[in-house]
């Protein structure tokens, strides 16, 4: 039969890029996903409420689960809160051998209290509200990673001053960060950040941590694999205009149109923007490992920094 649907539907199937599972508290859902549009197809309710005269059983995996039809056009799953792990592990192993592992696997988790997957080909997405205030969760939470699953995208909106992450932490393994926090310094050990795309927010900051973060990129020593960077400070000790005489940049010259630097975002979210905000600056820093380009721009409170492909010979060969 799965052979049979595979046949029938391989030109559908080439159109869903990626498979994501919502694990929310209340109703976990699931959904398939493009760049601009997310399709509920499953959405997940406790066993203990009333299902329905039609409601039916499917083996998926191994697993026998009730399902029903709801008026929104797509089946309902029914369970115990105690086998939601089982269930949908089951649903990710029936997926994963219908369409393959040409397609994404996305698990959105919203609380650290909530189970980890111990699934194949699965990414993770961890948007949590507030970090700090549950840090034994948080430790459990983070133990519980498998070390073949790929973390996507760490995201948390209020970072609190008593969070803080080992120089191990798994999240600093994120491709892609976003971390929004009121204390005075930047929310993490900017060192220790391993993934490609990265955004800070904070309140207050210093001038000292932008400076030690592009010395250390500049040097090699750290950030090797960092293509995006931007650092909001509301309120800075001094104007942030002061890092680029202290780090040393170069200029394009005035007369010239520099080029301008975006990519495409390891993780979209609900904005849907597909790219990186643009960055066109004159001004620029060079990794004395590599001679690779990164170019700087600092407006208002804001600093943002994109690393070229290119090393600054065939950089300023892009120059107009």
């Amino acid at each position: 039969m799965v052979k049979l649907i595979k046949s029938s539907q391989a030109t559908r199937f080439k159109c869903i890029p990626r498979i994501g599972f919502e694990m929310q508290k209340e109703h976990p859902t699931i959904y398939v996903s493009s760049e601009s549009t997310k399709e509920v197809i499953m959405i997940s309710s406790n066993i203990s409420e009333n299902l329905r005269n039609d409601n039916f059983q499917l083996n998926v995996s191994g697993k026998m689960i009730n399902f029903e039809f709801v008026t929104c056009g797509f089946p309902m799953l029914a369970f115990n809160q105690c086998d939601k792990e089982v269930v949908f592990t089951s649903i990710h192993n029936c997926l994963l051998d219908l369409f393959g592992n040409t397609i994404e696997y996305e698990w959105t988790i919203t609380d650290c209290k909530l189970v980890v997957p111990r699934v194949p080909n699965a990414s993770l997405i961890l948007t949590f509200w507030t970090t700090g205030i549950d840090e034994e969760n948080m430790e459990r939470f983070e133990n519980a990673i498998p070390s073949s699953t790929i973390i996507k995208h760490f995201e948390t909106i209020h970072w609190r001053p008593a969070a803080t992450l080992k120089p191990e932490s798994k999240f600093y393994q994120s491709e892609s960060i976003e971390i929004r926090q009121d204390s005075l310094t930047v929310p993490v050990k900017l060192g220790y950040f391993q993934g490609r795309q990265a955004s800070f927010r904070c309140n207050r900051g210093r001038i000292s941590d932008l400076i030690e973060f592009v010395d250390r990129w500049k040097s090699g020593e750290g950030f090797q694999n960092l293509e995006h960077l931007e650092i909001i400070m509301i309120h800075t000790d001094f104007p942030l205009n002061g890092v680029l005489n202290a780090i040393g940049v170069k200029y394009i010259d005035a007369t010239k149109t520099p080029p301008t630097h975006t990519l495409p975002k390891v993780y979209v979210g609900c904005s849907y923007k597909k790219n990186t905000d643009p960055i066109t600056s004159r001004t620029y820093v060079v990794r004395e490992t590599d001679n690779r380009v990164a170019s700087i721009s600092i407006e208002g409170g804001t600093l943002s920094f994109g690393v070229w492909n290119e090393t600054e010979e065939e950089f300023l060969a892009m120059v107009d």
